[in-house]
């Protein structure tokens, strides 16, 4: 029970189309939180938190059955989009900035996440086929490194382009 209630977000995953889409949705207003509650450091710590629980009950839903990979378990979506937030939590903090003026990398980083999760390129496709729970935990993961080193260029870039 647990392990599904973690696995699946609250049940967000059981959303349609697209649960893992709305996976990362979910995910964005609880990296808000995090963010106001401790900054980029809490974002961080939460991030650990929820690959070792989101491991832990990826294996526990998916131990007895030929589906390693349940489009339901979506925990492994908020693990890659709050990677891919590092770069604006920490951007913000450093700035001294309000989290939310810096939309352009909020917008940035959903949609790379998406956009690397959904197409799987190398290292993120290698480890989805993996075929275990740390593989589905190790996608995610890696498409939100891509993704945060995406939003960091980005946001160089629009820096650059604006002094």
């Amino acid at each position: 029970m647990i392990a599904r209630a973690i696995a699946t977000l609250g049940g967000v995953g059981y959303l349609r189309p697209a649960p893992g889409t709305w996976g990362s949705a979910a995910s964005l207003p609880l990296a808000y939180l995090l963010h106001i509650l401790g900054g980029p450091w809490a974002l961080v710590a939460g991030l650990g938190l929820a690959c070792a629980l989101g491991w832990w009950a990826t294996w526990v839903e998916t131990r007895d059955s030929a589906n390693h990979d349940p489009s339901e378990i979506v925990i492994d979506e908020l693990a890659g989009q709050w990677i891919a937030l590092l770069p604006v939590s920490f951007g913000a903090a450093i700035a001294g900035a309000d989290i939310l003026a810096l939309y352009p990398g909020w917008i940035a980083a959903f949609l790379l996440f998406r956009l690397f999760d959904i197409t799987k390129p190398w290292i993120i496709g290698w480890a989805d086929r993996r075929g275990d729970a740390l593989g589905v935990m190790l996608d995610d993961i890696f498409a939100g490194a891509f993704a945060a080193l995406g939003v960091a260029a980005l946001a160089a870039l629009a820096h650059l382009a604006f002094v």
